[in-house]
């Protein structure tokens, strides 16, 4: 099984300015269980704007899924947006 949940391209407009030196990235979550032991993962892809299959792949069980959650929640906070749910 594989779905696709959501993804989204991030441009070279989307950068702030003063970026010049980052790389623009277009990011997409899925859910495959297409492995061995046919547990399902979360597929995180991360790859160039403009590059598709040129980027990094994250295969992550839900531990793993759990902490980066986590992660992005705190980092909201520490911008002072509201973090929600």
């Amino acid at each position: 099984m594989r779905r696709s949940i959501d993804d989204q391209p991030l441009g070279p407009d989307d950068l702030p300015p003063g970026a010049e030196d980052a790389e623009a990235v277009s990011w997409a979550v899925a859910i495959s269980d297409d492995y061995d032991d046919a547990e399902p993962r979360v597929v995180l892809t991360v790859e160039p704007f403009g590059a598709p299959g040129t980027g990094l792949i994250a295969h992550l069980d839900p531990v793993h899924v759990r902490r980066l959650r986590r992660a992005l929640h705190d980092a909201l906070r520490e911008v002072g947006e509201d973090p929600g749910t």
